[in-house]
């Protein structure tokens, strides 16, 4: 049941991602928007997600309440999420009022950035650690559903039938959804229903949720510790680096190659996430019998191989089925480093502000692909999307390569 309650619950926050990031994204692009328009629109949308860092000490305070552990918090920001799609039905055209779109979707994604900061708190918290690989296998591929409903199918209804046809769509699913998340049990400890009369126990837990500024104390501790920043930043900087090459490589295909912006969406949203989903649950299995780290080199290595042959074959990316197998590979490819990433930054949590230090290294995963969506734009202005592919390649293959090495080195391990 844990997995499933996770599974949907990420879900949830795929939809409005795929939405936005994806299927508008792609639209404004086969608008003729510019790349920095869009790498702009993307940034903004995503701005929100990196104030997650904020959000888990507070989460982490108040976290007992008359619906159960940390539930109010899911419930309230589901709700106010789905009332923030709703407002986008106010907006007549996309395309002249982008500034308002980018507003609206910005509002929308404040809300949905501490209904995720809500579910890793939760996460961490409940799941034992030999199953956080095969959990975070169900939240990743929870999230890509999720995505692949908002891109691929919220695209196509926008494609042929128009934004308010999509919001309402969008919104009818959030609906659906925040209902099912009322009347459910995400920690045995909850009730279906709030109860005013609190049990001694209840009583307790609400006096012992902790002080704000000693949460912060902690988690700054947390954060900077020198192995947990190291270790974090390599992380990070794969991250960016994925982030900045899609961006560029969905652009180069609407914008250069003529794609049809709705042909990219439902490219990355449908059959590439039916194969991505598949891949994910396989990955979070091996990733509970294997030792994360060699897992997440290995993925490491492989992203940077695929980005330096598929930049250094780009006279290929003429012939769509050739871009296309790339567009697949490549969703494939960073879903399976999340799922060796993550287990790794819930290890590095320490106790009692787990969820608050792991919703920080969410926050600043987040901040990395907006960090990346910005970049790409405006890179793709003085050089092409080849280019920015093969120097990704080089630069995560450099740390993969030279994080094995030490490894190997530390713990004299053997190569795989």
């Amino acid at each position: 049941m844990r997995y499933v309650t996770f599974l949907y619950l990420y879900v949830m926050q795929g939809v409005p991602a795929g939405f936005a990031l994806t299927a508008m994204a792609n639209y404004f692009t086969g608008k003729g928007l510019s790349s920095q328009s869009v790498g702009s629109f993307v940034a903004i949308v995503g701005i929100p997600w990196v104030l997650q860092f904020f959000w888990g000490p507070i989460i982490d305070r108040y976290q007992y309440s008359v619906i159960g552990h940390r539930k109010q918090w899911i419930v309230l920001t589901q709700l106010m999420a789905l009332i923030a799609s709703l407002g986008l039905l106010y907006i007549n055209n996309p395309i002249g009022e982008l500034t308002t779109v980018s507003a609206a979707f910005f509002i929308h994604s404040i809300f949905a950035s501490v209904q995720d900061a809500s579910v890793d708190a939760l996460a961490i918290s409940i799941v034992p650690e030999n199953e956080r690989g095969r959990v975070n296998a169900f939240m990743r591929g929870g999230f890509l559903a999720g995505i692949a409903l908002g891109s691929a199918g919220l695209s196509l209804v926008l494609y042929h039938y128009g934004f308010h046809a999509a919001v309402l769509s969008q919104s009818a699913l959030l609906f659906i959804l925040t209902t099912f998340t009322f009347f459910t049990k995400l920690d045995p400890a909850d009730r279906y229903l709030p109860n005013f009369r609190q049990r001694t126990s209840d009583k307790t837990n609400v006096k012992e949720n902790p002080k704000l500024g000693w949460l912060f104390r902690q988690l700054f501790s947390g954060l900077m510790k020198k192995d947990n920043f190291n270790t974090f930043i390599v992380i990070a900087t794969v991250y960016t680096c994925n982030g900045v090459f899609i961006r560029s490589f969905s652009f180069y295909l609407i914008h250069n190659l003529k794609w049809q912006y709705n042909d990219v969406s439902v490219l990355q949203g449908g059959w590439c996430t039916i194969a991505t989903i598949a891949i994910t649950v396989i990955g979070g299995i091996i990733a509970d019998k294997l030792v994360p780290t060699i897992l997440q080199l290995r993925v490491m290595i492989g992203i940077g191989l695929f980005l330096i042959i598929l930049g250094l074959s780009h006279n290929l990316w003429l012939f769509k089925p050739y871009s296309g197998t790339g567009l697949i590979l490549w969703n494939l490819a960073d879903p399976m480093f999340s799922v060796a990433a993550m287990p790794i930054l819930m290890s590095l949590c320490i106790q009692k502000v787990e969820g608050s230090q792991f919703t920080a290294y969410m926050a600043l995963v987040n901040l990395c692909d907006v960090v990346g969506a910005y970049l790409s734009g405006w890179m793709m202005a003085i050089t092409p999307a080849p280019t920015i592919g093969l120097i990704c390649g080089v630069a995560v293959l450099f740390l993969g390569v030279w994080g094995y090495v030490r490894r190997k080195r530390e713990l004299s391990i053997k190569p795989f």
